[in-house]
Order: structure tokens, then C-alpha cells, then sequence
């Protein structure tokens, strides 16, 4: 099969782990993803987005302030959107304490926790160094 977007032959073992999504699940990126390899980069889109979730996998929840001071670089705006997108597809929850001032904890949900493996793969495949 040529994939559509890089040009070259995928080999592999169809019915495997792996196996290849029906061209019928490729659509165009304003669509919901069907393949699971798109539905988790459409989960992982952006960035920032992978060091946020590290930082969960980390300590399992955090406030705002804590992931800004851990992650220096990234700005108040991209750490405000990369929070709403985990949120929206389920990897975190936000949990609001009334009060004044009010407090928000953001805490990984099973399905966040499930990315572990994901995030420790990047984390090997990084540390191996460059070809």
C-alpha cells in the first residue's frame, strides 16, 4: 500500500498490531480521525503538547502555575490551549475548588495514564541519540 501523503510502499504484516487503516479512515484533518494512529497524534497535536502530558505522567495532576514553571519556554496562551485540548479528548480533567481565589487542578485521567507507554517510547527513541 503507498500512503498518501509520503509516497512510499508501507510493508507489514496486515492483521497485526499495526496493520494498516483502510484508506477510507484517512481524512482530511477538519474531519474526526477513525485510524488509531490519527486519533492519537490528532490527541498529541501541537507542539507542546507531549511535554505537557510528560509533565502529568509525572506528578498526576498539576495547577497552571506548576506546569508554567515547569515548562519556562511556553507561553500563558499555548499552555492555556494545550490544557483545553488534553481536556477536550480526555487525557485530563479540570477540577475548579470555589473559593475565592477560585483554584484549578488539572488531574490525569485512566485514559491520559494510558499514553504512558506512548510518551515512554518517545522518551527512549529520543535518548538513543541521532543516526
Amino acid at each position: 500500500m503507498t500512503h498518501q501523503t509520503v509516497g512510499h510502499t508501507v510493508e507489514g504484516a496486515r492483521g497485526g498490531p499495526l496493520a494498516d487503516c483502510p484508506d477510507t479512515a484517512l481524512v482530511p484533518p477538519a474531519r474526526e480521525p477513525h485510524c488509531p494512529v490519527d486519533i492519537t497524534l490528532t490527541a498529541l497535536a501541537g507542539r507542546w503538547t507531549p511535554l505537557v502530558l510528560r509533565e502529568f505522567l509525572r506528578r498526576g495532576e498539576a495547577t497552571y502555575s506548576e506546569l508554567s514553571a515547569a515548562l519556562p519556554a511556553l507561553s500563558d496562551k499555548v499552555l492555556s490551549d494545550r490544557l483545553a485540548q488534553l481536556t477536550r479528548v480526555g487525557v485530563i480533567e479540570r477540577h475548579r475548588t470555589p473559593g475565592w481565589p477560585p483554584r484549578v487542578r488539572y488531574v490525569l485521567t485512566g485514559r491520559g495514564r494510558a499514553l504512558e507507554p506512548v510518551v515512554h517510547s518517545m522518551w527512549e527513541w529520543g535518548s538513543a541519540g541521532q543516526p
